[in-house]
């Protein structure tokens, strides 16, 4: 074991954010180890007060360019919650296809070009261009499609537009959504590529039962709405999620830590495949049998393994809701319902890439926002990560510490954290 090692990443690569990795070994003894977020605030609860409902929405969507749809989607579900606006089942089928878009697009940025050099054993994704210019062609095609998704959707992938409070703000075309569905069928083949390369990859070999922490749906793999469901058995309707959710500060970080029955949890593509993954479509089962996937799974390695699993199913499910919308056709009618501000307040839930997500809104008479809280995926996560570290540094320990920190740095890319979105708070001196 390596008798003294002091370890600081400042500004780990290859992950959204800031954030440092800070281990200590000393007399052969792991002294700390963690993971802080050294981002600034970006003040978005108190932005939101005094706007308008339809204001609120859009600015809400700006929390993050690369899970902009959850965030439009959850501020969305909040604010009909408060307002009493009941939506079509035409508008739900979109905005769960929206989201199969974003799944698409975020996992596959992680699975190419942020974690798979790790795998490779490559510093990033550069020289691949020159080595195995046709991976780095699929990693392309596949983003670009889930790129493209959502935008067909919801008027645009980063910060949507055309979704709004009650419904769209323009008709799809059929035509469209056809074109768009030949250009899922076919990229089935870039997927299975993909699920053969990850077969050649070994994980690190590590585990850690943990809490895994996801929304639950009776009849479907819950991306846009279902209750909030632990895995310790525990299952509560979102509107009550400050029973379960007990955020926390911690003093080196700007992003708040959480727990619910145990000290931390995790959130993300692996607990809802733990959670969920009875309702998987039959191709992302196979391919998960394919990878050696089977809940529940306690390496948080696997994370980007049940990303890709997930890829699978967002395909396989988006084609059926394509084809459904087809079927029926897009009425007009449907595409908005009647929306008039009046008091409340609304908690809206939804998954989002890296994990479960919370936007609570209270409004006035008028509309206007008076109070906002967002519980952010990774901000959730950062207590099961750190745990992770804890338990993993003892089983690298006896290696040279830039060894350890490349896999400490491998392990913190592997939850893929959204770390500007996480911020949320200033530390100011005490007096």
């Amino acid at each position: 074991m390596t008798t003294d090692a002091s370890i600081h990443v400042h500004h780990i690569t290859r992950v959204e954010g800031h954030g440092d990795i800070i281990a200590e070994i000393a007399d052969g003894v792991l002294k700390q180890a963690r993971f802080a977020v050294v981002e600034a605030p970006r003040f978005f609860e108190g932005i939101l007060r005094g706007q308008s409902y339809s204001e609120a929405t859009h600015i809400a969507s700006r929390i993050c360019g690369i899970c902009a749809c959850s965030h439009k989607c959850a501020a969305l579900k909040a604010t009909e919650v408060a307002l009493g606006v009941a939506i079509t089942p035409q508008i739900d089928a979109l905005r769960r296809l929206c989201f199969h878009g974003e799944v698409l697009s975020s996992h596959l940025l992680h699975i190419y070009f942020l974690a798979a050099p790790d795998f490779l054993g490559l510093p990033s994704v550069m020289p691949l261009i020159a080595s195995d210019p046709e991976l780095v062609r699929r990693a392309m095609r596949l983003k670009q499609i889930g790129y493209d998704l959502a935008a067909l959707v919801a008027g645009r992938h980063t910060h949507p537009v055309a979704m709004a409070v009650g419904g769209f703000s323009f008709v799809h075309d059929p035509d469209d959504l056809r074109a768009m569905r030949a250009r899922l069928v076919a990229v089935r083949a870039d997927l299975g590529a993909s699920a053969e390369l990850f077969a050649t990859i070994e994980l690190p070999d590590f585990e850690r039962p943990t809490e895994y922490v996801s929304l639950k749906h009776p009849d479907r793999y819950a991306f846009y709405d279902g209750d909030i469901f632990s895995s310790d058995g525990h299952r509560l309707p979102v509107r009550r999620y400050h029973e379960a959710i007990k955020e926390r500060v911690v003093d080196y970080s700007t992003a708040k830590h959480a727990r619910w029955n145990r000290d931390q949890y995790q959130v993300g593509a692996l607990a809802r495949f733990n959670n969920n993954y009875d309702q998987l479509h039959p191709d992302a089962k196979a391919v998960a049998a394919m990878l050696g996937m089977a809940p529940p799974v306690h390496n948080p390695f696997a994370i980007t393994v049940a990303q890709l699993i997930e890829c699978v199913h967002c395909v396989e499910d988006a084609i059926e809701i394509i084809d459904e919308l087809v079927e029926t056709g897009i009425d007009p009618e449907a595409q908005q319902v009647p929306v008039e501000p009046r008091a409340g307040s609304g908690v809206g839930a939804v998954e989002a890439p890296r994990g479960i997500l919370f936007h609570e809104y209270e409004y006035d008479d008028d509309g206007k926002c008076l109070s906002a809280n967002h519980v952010i995926p990774t901000a959730q996560n950062q207590g099961s990560l750190e745990a992770d570290m804890r338990a993993f540094v003892p089983h690298i320990a006896h290696e040279s510490p830039d060894r350890i920190t490349h896999k400490l740095e491998m392990l913190v890319r592997a939850y893929d954290p959204c770390i500007s979105c996480s911020t949320h708070l200033v530390r100011l001196p005490q007096r």
